[in-house]
């Protein structure tokens, strides 16, 4: 089973790592980190170097990468959702595990959310962790 896991920073992305570190674990899956921005920043080396260090704490054979295919406009959660489901298509993942903020309908109005976007796709399973 091959598992990807975005992550965006957030401690909820983080804790989606923790739990699919586990659940790698457990089902014998191998999994892809990716983070997706627009651009690399300082920013962009401190999340991967976190990854990274939970990756190898939990000795799980994996090199977080970056896709910066991202073309953030007004819903920027939208379109890195859009950019999820094009790397589950192309890369034939069977599950995506990703964390969700929770955001009130407001924040989803105005922002959007990846989350979301990836679930009501249903192209993949998909687990949220808040």
């Amino acid at each position: 089973m091959e598992v990807l896991v975005p992550i965006d920073g957030s401690e909820c992305s983080f804790r989606a790592l923790d739990f699919a570190i586990e659940f790698a674990r457990r089902f014998e899956a191998t999994l892809s980190v990716v983070h997706f921005t627009d651009s690399e920043t300082d920013a962009t080396d401190d999340i991967l170097d976190r990854a990274r260090e939970r990756l190898r704490e939990s000795d799980v054979d994996c090199e977080p990468e970056v896709s910066t295919d991202v073309e953030l406009s007004f819903r920027p959660g939208d379109r890195i959702g859009e950019d999820i489901l094009e790397l589950v298509e192309e890369r034939g993942y069977d599950h995506v595990v990703m964390g969700h903020h929770g955001s009130g309908t407001i924040d989803r109005a105005i922002l959007g959310s990846a989350a979301h976007t990836v679930v009501e796709e249903e192209a993949v399973p998909v687990t949220i962790v808040p």
